[in-house]
């Protein structure tokens, strides 16, 4: 092994990351007593790592046993402890270095490298699970990396069939004032959610520079946000004015909550609305997964007694293969004869 791939290889494995684990709690826990995993998706400069931040402060001043893991291999610091951090298992420079890849290609590709051990991170947390409130998954700002990738979608769903899963899409505030650019974060807010499937909370970041009343209002009055759409005369306003009537539905079904990063407002209602989601994910994606087993296990029967039929076919032809076939009346009369001559 040359001293590149050395590189490569985890500074430490993820067995020996600050995970106690209990071995005698062994029976399964019931799912509302489950820990809820959140993953934080925002665009970047959308305020996601200070969430994490100011989520970190409120989990300890409440007191409530949380881990936190974090899935940035480009960052240089985060300001919170990090129980499980990537970067303690893929040196994301030398990916760029030994593979020539650019910061996205990187990130990308650390990600990957990632993913195929995340099922030993969900195994420790399961074991401490009967010991914890929140699971909380802060991602890379390249949105898109984690969303429409494999590996995220590995993630992601590797929690969602483990715990109770959530997804918290972080959103500029300041930078949505724009009726184009509401809509665009809503598109894309909206693909998230069709894509993963998962209960939604949507989070209107530094409200302590701009309020979030003017998105609430966009959201709950079609006329009021057609009226801020009139005052640009372009072709995105006329694509927005036929996508908002799409995302009307969208709106009624999704639960939002405005919050600073900076102060801490909005984060006790913020985790009030998490708590809700465990009896979303019961009722919705929970449901998917029994259904999904039961037509696992449908098919496993079926393929089972397919193979019976088919064993039971082939011993029913060599049985008969095997059989002496009835003789005939000269056959037994030769044998007579013979039988004589003896």
């Amino acid at each position: 092994m040359n001293d590149e791939e050395e590189n490569l290889q985890p500074s430490r494995p993820i067995s020996t990351f600050n995970l106690e684990t209990t071995l005698d709690d062994k029976e399964p826990l019931p799912l509302d007593q489950k820990p809820i995993a959140c993953i934080v998706l925002g665009m970047a400069g959308s305020g996601k790592t200070t969430i994490m931040q100011r989520i970190n402060a409120y989990i300890h001043e409440k007191g409530h046993p949380s881990y936190i893991v974090n899935l940035d291999p480009a960052v240089l610091d985060v300001p919170y402890g990090a129980h499980i951090d990537i970067r303690d298992t893929v040196n994301y420079k030398e990916v760029m270095k030994q593979f020539s890849l650019g910061p996205n290609g990187g990130i990308l590709t650390a990600l990957n490298l990632f993913s195929t051990r995340f099922d030993q991170v969900v195994d420790l947390i399961d074991k401490k699970a009967r010991k914890l409130d929140y699971v909380f998954i802060d991602t890379p700002g390249q949105i898109e990396i984690f969303t429409w990738s494999a590996s995220g979608q590995i993630i992601s769903e590797g929690l969602a069939t483990s715990f109770p899963t959530c997804i918290i899409y972080v959103i500029d505030t300041p930078r949505n004032t724009s009726p184009i650019t509401f809509m665009s974060n809503m598109l894309y807010a909206c693909s998230i959610l069709y894509k993963t499937r998962l209960p939604f909370l949507i989070v209107f970041n530094k409200i302590d520079v701009v309020r979030h009343d003017f998105i609430n209002e966009w959201m709950k009055d079609f006329e009021a946000f057609q009226d801020a759409l009139a005052k640009d005369e372009s072709y995105s306003s006329s694509l927005a004015h036929s996508m908002s009537l799409v995302l009307d539905e969208f709106y009624e079904n999704i639960d939002t909550v405005g919050v600073s990063a900076m102060t801490g407002e909005g984060v006790e209602e913020m985790f009030k609305l998490i708590d809700g989601k465990c009896k979303e994910y019961e009722e919705t994606y929970y449901q998917e997964l029994l259904e999904k087993e039961k037509e696992r296990e449908k098919a496993k029967l079926e393929k089972q007694d397919e193979d019976i039929r088919r064993l039971e076919q082939d011993f029913r032809r060599f049985n008969t293969a095997g059989k002496k076939q009835p003789k005939t009346e000269d056959e037994e009369l030769q044998d007579f004869l013979q039988d004589i001559k003896k």
